[in-house]
């Protein structure tokens, strides 16, 4: 594709006396005005007028010119000596910019906020130049750096949907019968965690910061990464307004009935009495619970609303007794939080909803700033960044603070035999499969005909297809499987081998089969206890372990 260059007038127009730039003879492109302010005004304008075809149309409709300019000017001032050329090509450059941010529907009281918020640092940044750039001009870029671009592109990576939706969505299928034990358990291995040396590298000045800097720190890095630039504090303290927890009447009777399920479950767990055993005449030994005083609970936020994660955490902590109970998730980029959030903090008790997400929010939690409680144990899920915060303030003797345990992704593993309806089998592997991309499902297929297991795998790709979440599915199924065994005896040998985090039983006489599970974090037995159920309402609790954990306990 050719590439039309414009330049403005170097040697027609006398420069000194110019109130702006131009390519018409005139003192500026605006008019008479001046300031990047009507320049702004300009550019809104002729990106809705421009004559179809002009140049100024291709800046607006062509990305790659557009980019090409904004490169080219870039360079060109990077080039520029003289004072003079140096504002010449500033100008040229703040022009094509400014083209770009009005086509994105940027507007420069957006900018403005992004310099405002730029302002609120605590410790400036290392300032090293990005890899390729650094290497175009010869520089070697610190270690510190170096390991952000690595941790940016792990992220990148792990967020990464595969781009290929006309393909069918099928999970990958092994006969145990003809594959080998070695194999069976390659084939059943998590999607790996990667490079834990760089997560760290990025988390620890993180919490270092916020443990120095406080609040403004914590609101700094809530500015930087969620966009969240208006909030002017990090933290909102209880009573929350109504304003801020209107929902629809469906909605919140959804909510209060999970509430009270999962308050009546949680609540027949608490002892009545202390134990007491007398191990031999004229000593007794006695056990009994207290609540922990004051807990911090992480809501993860992202591309999903997770009002169950706030209710699994934070009314356990309510029935329990605890004093003081802290939740933190990450805002919106308006700096609001969604309301159902905010109604649960409400029902269970909440002092406070820290505005931060990320490791940020667990060193907040860890050590207390101005606004935010220190806690004694923080509790719930989140990304490789949340699960690295809060195990490094775990083993940190100053913070004082312990954790429930290290998260991993989703997983659920459903064992199916010829009773099971390939309908619901299809939807219980996709429940975990849409929570993100590293989520593993593993269907176990007891004795299923090549039909059988077609049907399954129809319905599978059939309602993936419909779920607004098709391409996490996508990226989720490409590391999941389906094991084909011959009876259940050795279904449940994989399974126990695999511990789940979440086991589900779609077979004839399913309670029969349930002792013999012993690895598992939640098991629901039969086809009409479906995985959704049991996170969202039931009233047992989703917050398991994962990662193989469900060897330490379960539900």
């Amino acid at each position: 594709m050719a590439v039309v260059s414009l330049k403005f007038h170097e040697t027609v127009v006398d420069k000194s006396d110019m109130l702006g730039f131009c390519h018409l003879p005139q003192s500026t492109c605006f008019g008479e005005y001046r300031g990047i302010t009507k320049l702004e005004k300009t550019l809104v304008s002729r990106k809705s007028s421009a004559p179809v075809g002009s140049y100024t149309a291709r800046l607006f409709s062509d990305d790659k010119l557009l980019r090409a300019k904004i490169m080219e000017e870039a360079e060109e001032l990077c080039d520029a000596k003289s004072k003079e050329d140096v504002a010449f090509e500033a100008a040229d450059l703040i022009y094509f910019a400014l083209a770009k941010a009005v086509s994105s529907g940027v507007s420069l009281a957006d900018i403005e906020r992004n310099l405002d918020a730029k302002s609120v640092k605590v410790k400036r940044r290392q300032g090293d130049a990005k890899g390729q750039w650094a290497a175009k001009e010869g520089i070697t870029t610190t270690t510190g750096s170096t390991q952000l671009t690595e941790a940016k592109d792990i992220v990148a990576k792990d967020a990464a949907i595969p781009k290929k939706p006309s393909e069918r969505i099928v999970m990958r299928r092994y006969d145990a019968s003809t594959t080998s034990a070695e194999e069976l358990m390659n084939v059943l291995q998590r999607p790996s965690q990667k490079s834990t040396d760089v997560i760290m590298g990025i988390v620890n000045p993180i919490i270092k910061e916020v443990r120095a800097g406080g609040d403004k720190a914590l609101l700094g890095f809530t500015h930087k990464f969620e966009k969240a630039i208006s909030l002017t504090s990090p933290v909102l303290k209880a009573p929350f307004p109504q304003s801020l927890m209107n929902l629809p009447p469906e909605t919140i009777k959804a909510i209060d009935i999970s509430y009270e399920n999962i308050r009546k479950f949680h609540a027949a767990q608490k002892e009545d009495k202390p134990l007491q055993v007398e191990t031999m005449p004229g000593i007794i030994c006695s056990r009994f619970s207290r609540p922990i005083e004051r807990v911090g609970l992480y809501v993860p936020g992202g591309t999903a609303v997770l009002p169950s994660t706030a209710l699994m955490l934070g009314v356990p902590a309510m029935v329990a007794g605890c004093k003081k109970i802290v939740i933190a998730t990450p805002p919106r980029a308006d700096g609001s939080v969604t309301p159902e959030i905010v109604y649960v903090a409400h029902k269970v008790g909440a002092e406070s909803i820290v505005l931060a997400g990320g490791a940020q929010a667990v060193a907040a939690m860890a050590y207390g700033t101005e606004s935010v409680t220190k806690v004694d144990k923080i509790l719930g899920p989140g990304n490789q960044f949340v699960t690295a915060a809060k195990m490094f303030v775990s083993n940190d003797t100053n913070a004082g603070v312990g954790i429930d345990m290290p998260a991993g992704p989703s997983e659920v593993l459903v064992i199916a035999d010829k009773e099971a309806n390939p309908a619901f089998v299809a939807s219980d592997l996709l429940s975990q499969a849409e929570h993100g991309v590293d989520s593993q499902v593993i269907l176990i297929a007891v004795d299923l005909s090549e039909k059988e297991l077609t049907a399954i795998e129809d319905e599978l790709h059939n309602q993936a297809m419909a779920l607004p979440r098709v391409d996490i599915v996508r990226g989720a199924i490409e590391h999941s499987v389906t094991l084909k065994v011959k009876d259940l005896k050795e279904a449940l040998r994989l399974s126990n081998e695999y511990a789940p985090e979440h086991l589900i039983l779609q077979i004839k006489n399913a309670a029969s089969a349930v002792d013999l599970v012993e690895n598992a974090g939640s098991v629901f037995i039969g086809e009409w206890t479906p995985e959704s159920v049991g996170d969202y309402s039931a009233g047992v609790n989703h917050s398991l372990r994962k990662s193989s954990l469900s060897y330490l306990s379960s539900n």
